[in-house]
Parts: C-alpha cells; structure tokens; sequence
C-alpha cells in the first residue's frame, strides 16, 4: 500500500488542506490553466491570486502563477472560508479521555464542516480549543439537533468507535416537543422507506420495503403539549422528524416538515425541539459501559411562551440566552 504524502502546508483553524492530484495526462500546458477548468465554480482570477501569493503548495514547496502542468503530482491548499454567523452558544464537553471525547451540541451548531458552516461547527471548535487536530466525529448530528456527539481523540480508534455506530450498536434517546394528540395511541413503533435525494434540502418518505424505524413514546403532556422518548433503531437523514411529522404531531420549531420554511442562518429563534438525549454502549476498545445523558433541556416544554416569543435582547437555545 502507497503511502499518503503528509501536506506541506500545517492545518489551518484546525483543519488539514485541500488536496489534489493532478491526472496522469491533459492538454494543459500550466497549473494554473489545469486548475481553472478543474475547478469551474471557482472565480479564476482568485486561483491565479492564490498561486501569486504562493498560496498553493506542491511536494517540495509552494507552486507560482507560471508552474508548468506536471501529471500524477499532488497539490495542497486551504480553501477561501465562508462569511458565518457565529454561533453564540456554548458548546460543553462532557466527558474526555485519551480514546474519546463525548460534547454537548448546542442547536444550530453544525456538526462537521460543510457548505457555508466551517469554523462555526462542533469539530472545528474542539480542534482550535482543545488542541486536538486529529479529533473526528463517530457519528453526525443535525446543525439544528441539540444533544450528544461522540468525537474519537485517538486516530487509532476511528475505525472502532464508527463501526460501532454503522452497526447499531449505540442505544440512543431523543427527546422531542410537538403537539399532544389524546386519540393517537402511543408508545408505537413507525416504520417507512425514506429517501433523501442529494441537493435536495428535505427528504420524504415513498413507498417500498421500511428502511427506517423508530419507536415512539409519550412522557407526559401538559396542556396541548407533549413531551416525547424516541428511540430510533436506524439512522436516516431527519428520520425522527418524519416519523412524528407523519404522525400528525411535527416537532415544534421545524423549519422542513411537514412544510418547507426558509429560515436565515443569523435567526436563532425558536430552535427545533429535539435533543439527543442518551448514548449508552459498550466501548469497543476499553470494554467499559458507557453510558452518557445530555444536561440540554428543551425550552418549549420548560418555558413554552419564552420560546415562541422572539426574546428580547438576546436568542434563546435550551435553557441558555445569548444577550
């Protein structure tokens, strides 16, 4: 097995470069007229800038506006970060050993880098914060879901720790706050086929063989508002979400479903009333039970008129205010 080359070029706010290879043949004369067909999305001035500024590194060093085209060689650079909203909640460690690193995610904090969330995510925090450049998420949480992430410490680990979470063997628990409906029987376990389609924001369940199941149950309800257990045995993109939109009782504070609602990235209002309550499994590299429960509580169970006012002075997330 080949090697991978290390970059050249040191992490940057805690993430490694971008690396190319270039192919093995083309009818590029010059790096830089490779890298503009290459990258067609990019403005073509900007890569001709970045090679000026010598911003793009090469095996030996950095590479300049008139590096010629040379096939099956790598390239390294950091990318052009996004203009964020940062996220003014503070996200928690809970639990921190030489093998894993178990947080507390706020909502509306991403979970990884992606698209127009890079250093505004939970990896990207822990990294710079922590000094850990090698840290990596067993498992994704949505930027709007609240609750537990398991991250790996040791890259040694990663495989262990990820397999566990695509073979299911993590018992997870939500918490979730939607609308209390006396004539639907409860706890019952739902199944479907979901389908998410790759540029498409939402996804949606379609007929055919249930790829997804979760079982629900009803804590308590107070008024027109119940407080509900989930407990999913798969893990599709916004399954929970689906599953209790489906059931006439949508998560309060969904902006997807059951309807599409487009919601500024600065709007820290009324954030989804899930929580990833629970992650209870048996360590595959120690041997210990482990089991941790998140300190978050859902504001629209606690104080359900602060929720669905706009609060002054500040955006308010779980039990925290930002003011």
């Amino acid at each position: 097995m080949r090697r991978k080359l290390p970059p050249p070029i040191p992490p940057r706010h805690g993430l490694e470069p971008a690396r190319l290879r270039l192919p093995d043949e083309g009818p590029w004369t010059s790096l830089l007229e490779h890298l503009v067909q290459r990258l067609p999305r990019a403005d073509p001035e900007r890569i001709e800038q970045m090679l000026r500024e010598e911003r793009i590194f090469g095996a030996h060093g950095p590479l300049g506006v008139d590096t010629p085209f040379e096939p099956g060689t790598f390239i390294w650079f950091h990318r052009d970060l996004p203009d964020e909203v940062p996220v003014p909640f503070e996200l928690t460690v809970l639990y921190r050993d030489e093998h894993l690193l178990v947080a507390d995610k706020p909502h509306f904090l991403a979970t990884i880098p992606r698209g127009r969330h890079v250093l505004e995510t939970a990896l990207v925090r822990l990294r710079r914060e922590l000094g850990l450049p090698q840290l990596t998420p067993a498992h994704r949480l949505d930027r709007v879901t609240a609750g537990l992430v398991l991250f790996v410490i040791t890259p040694a680990d990663r495989g262990a720790y990820q397999t566990m979470f695509r073979d299911r063997l993590v018992h997870k628990e939500y918490e979730a706050i939607a609308r209390y409906d006396p004539e639907l029987s409860l706890p019952r376990t739902v199944r479907s086929r979901i389908v998410k389609e790759r540029g498409v924001l939402a996804a949606h369940e379609v007929p055919g063989p249930p790829n997804a199941e979760s079982t629900v149950e009803l804590l308590e309800h107070r008024g027109d508002l119940g407080r509900y257990r989930l407990l999913p045995a798969t893990g599709r993109t916004h399954q929970l979400r689906l599953h209790l939109s489906g059931l006439g009782i949508p998560i309060l504070g969904d902006d997807f479903y059951p309807q599409l609602r487009e919601k500024p990235l600065d709007d820290f209002t009324r954030p989804l009333q899930l929580l990833a309550k629970v992650l209870e499994f048996d360590d595959p590299v120690t041997g210990e039970h482990r089991r941790f429960t998140s300190r978050r509580h859902l504001t629209a169970w606690d104080s359900p008129d602060e929720w669905a006012a706009d609060p002054p002075g500040g955006a308010v997330v779980g039990s925290e205010a930002v003011r």
